[in-house]
């Protein structure tokens, strides 16, 4: 009988979509979490009960709200007002969640919520979380390499769970997200952390400790009180964790029985094995502080960093959060991932190209620090990669994608994170330290209401005109410079010195700044030229013996092509 009711039921859902209510699974905005969370290590469970609010965005009335949860759970009540609302679940395959499926309900809403109305729904649904890498192997990803990605589980030794783009343990709603094509889960996700931005988050956990083993329960939320506590003689692990904008930080917990190393900079939570390598990431923390502070101010919050068992676990940051594994006893790689996370704890941004690029930024700051400039280079040269080929790539036919993939609007990790690292160290070797490190201080997140404010605070300390560069590279993707020497012309003087005129062609769509280096026998002179986009740029040299070889771009601006870029002198004297 109930499997023949839910049939007529979803006929009769499937009519009413089709006579005007039409399904949109973005249509509600999940504006408040109060969420009771229960794990069983032991068993792999986890259950959950509580309230969520959900915020009708859209333009019309909306009927329906769609609701969804990993694939391993299972819906056992939807209510409203204390009465059950009938819904119909069925699998939706999205990539957004591991295992590469969601477990997605269809809810008849009591009535219809007009646009900019709530509701509030009291939630139920409980099942496992099991290491699972199904949406990685399917799309070829060897499965050691799959499971280091997708590494959350739930279980006896370790529990690590990451929120939406790794596992939908609360509700969500959003389209499918297909990891075989290149944007598709930035851009889901992306819109969902647009979305949840304002939203709001409690969580609760009481959770038994396996086998009686005093564990720690971390989230990743700002405001989070752990204990361990008694209930019946059983040692329990309880934590209350709060977001206040959770669509920027992405709700995680873990439990562990973990060491504590506790240091001025950074606590650390480490598996007792891995004490030594726990010291070593606090000393580095400890080291990088004083320069990280300089830099961005001190702290506004304690990083917390948490070890991972397996030590090719792909790292996780919620924040100031940081889950990565411990494992290894390099002090300089040690110190750059603190100075990554001393900066979220330091600096914050609603913006990702801020706050995620000068995170990275002050990684290659530290390491230039520590090993000089073309270490630094070097390092940004990995990141280069990963977004270079987005900008080689065939132009969107509906030539929207100089908008949609700037830096102000992108939801492209490669983009906000490692190209706006290369943008920040461009500015900065454009109006030098002092000038930077006082745009940062005078930001404001919450003054942040537009795109232009970052450029503007930056704008202020120099006298130079910055506008084409911001069009250029942040609130547009104009694509990438390709340098290139079209001619070097060598005289020599009367003193004996050389002049040496320079002429740079720009071939690509965007302009910089770029070094050009000029070698000559005894040394070199290292000059900055500014060339337009499809420009060129002249400049004039001197140098006291008879150059060699000149140089465009040493590797801190991004470029398209760089096979271009060195012009050898044949004869100077002639």
């Amino acid at each position: 009988m109930r499997l023949a009711f839910r049939l007529v039921f979803l006929g009769v859902l499937c009519a009413s979509v089709a006579n005007g209510f039409a399904l949109n699974r973005e249509a509600f905005t999940f504006t408040n979490y109060d969420l009771n969370v229960q794990v069983d290590p032991e068993q792999h469970r986890l259950g959950v009960r509580g309230q969520i609010t959900l915020r009708n965005d859209s333009q019309v009335p909306q009927k329906f709200a769609v609701l969804q949860i990993s694939s391993s759970l299972d819906w056992r009540s939807i209510e409203a007002g204390g009465k059950p609302l009938q819904f119909v679940s069925q699998p939706y395959t999205s990539d957004i969640d591991h295992t590469g499926a969601l477990s997605e309900v269809i809810v008849t809403l009591p009535q219809p919520v007009a646009p900019k109305s709530s509701v509030e729904l009291d939630v139920a649904y409980e099942g496992v979380i099991v290491l699972d890498a199904t949406r990685l192997t399917r799309i070829g990803t060897p499965e050691s390499q799959a499971e280091s990605a997708d590494w959350d589980q739930i279980s006896a030794n370790f529990t690590g769970v990451r929120g939406a783009g790794y596992v939908a343990w609360y509700p969500i709603a959003t389209e499918a997200a297909d990891l075989s094509e290149d944007d598709s889960l930035f851009e889901v996700l992306g819109r969902w952390k647009a979305r949840e931005s304002e939203g709001s988050m409690k969580l609760s956990f009481d959770n038994p400790s396996p086998g009686g083993v005093p564990v720690l329960t971390l989230c990743s939320g700002h405001e989070t009180r752990e204990a361990t506590v008694g209930a019946g003689g059983a040692q329990s692990a309880a934590a209350q964790c709060s977001y206040s904008s959770f669509g920027l930080s992405i709700p995680a917990f873990v439990i562990a029985a973990y060491t504590l190393t506790d240091r001025p900079a950074v606590t650390v939570f480490s598996f007792p094995a891995h004490v030594d390598a726990a010291n070593n990431f606090a000393d580095a923390a400890g080291k990088a502080a004083p320069f990280i502070a300089e830099w961005f101010g001190p702290p506004r919050e304690k990083a917390r960093t948490i070890d991972l068992p397996d030590p090719n676990s792909a790292p996780f940051e919620s924040g100031s959060l940081l889950l990565t594994p411990l494992a290894s006893g390099d002090s300089t790689l040690a110190g750059m991932v603190a100075a990554h996370q001393l900066t979220h704890a330091s600096f914050f941004s609603p913006r990702p190209w801020i706050d995620e690029g000068l995170a990275l930024f002050a990684q290659a700051l530290y390491l230039e620090r520590e090993k000089g400039r073309q270490a630094a280079l070097d390092y940004m040269g990995l990141h280069r990669s990963a977004f270079t080929h987005l900008e080689k790539q065939e132009r969107a036919v509906n030539g929207d994608r100089e908008t949609r993939q700037s830096l102000v609007n992108t939801s492209n990790e490669e983009l906000y994170r490692s190209k706006a690292m290369c943008v920040w160290w461009m500015l900065r070797d454009m109006i030098g330290d002092a000038a930077l490190k006082k745009a940062l201080a005078a930001y404001r997140a919450a003054d942040d209401k537009e795109p232009s404010y970052m450029p503007r605070l930056i704008q202020a300390q120099t006298q130079r005109d910055l506008e084409w560069f911001f069009d250029d590279w942040v609130y547009r993707d104009r694509g990438l410079p390709d340098f290139k020497i079209e001619s070097v012309f060598p005289r020599k003087t009367l003193n004996g010195t050389y002049i040496v005129t320079i002429t740079v062609d720009n071939l690509g769509t965007a302009g910089a700044e770029v070094p050009l280096l000029v070698k000559f026998d005894g040394g070199e002179i290292t000059k900055r030229l500014e060339v337009r986009a499809k420009s060129k740029g002249v400049t004039r040299v001197e140098t006291s013996a008879a150059p060699q070889e000149v140089t465009v771009n040493d590797g801190s601006v991004p470029e398209s092509d760089m096979t271009n870029n060195s012009f050898k002198i044949a004869s100077a004297e002639k």
